[in-house]
């Protein structure tokens, strides 16, 4: 049985909090948040609102997959970390 959309969404603020409060993540930790939100984003019935920050986040994943320091792309993204969780909350 796979995760509900519900799981799914808990789990990409859970990804983005740590790369929030721990200024470092792994090219897998990025590999997941596409995974996620690619099947997130297969799902008809998600809010419009909730897939535009799926698209922010996805386009910080693929760019952290390829950056040259992870842990500088993700203190460059510290306010929109914070901010797309607190929009993840608002529909979830």
């Amino acid at each position: 049985m796979g995760l509900t959309s519900e799981h799914q969404v808990r789990l990409l603020k859970d990804i983005l909090a740590d790369h929030q409060l721990d200024c470092c993540g792994t090219v897998a930790e990025y590999e997941q948040l596409e995974r996620v939100i690619k099947s997130l984003m297969a799902n008809t019935g998600l809010d419009s609102n909730i897939k535009n920050v799926l698209e922010d986040v996805y386009r910080y994943s693929q760019s952290g997959i390829t950056a040259d320091s992870i842990d500088t792309h993700i203190q460059e993204h510290q306010n929109h970390l914070s901010q797309w969780v607190e929009q993840m909350n608002s529909y979830s």
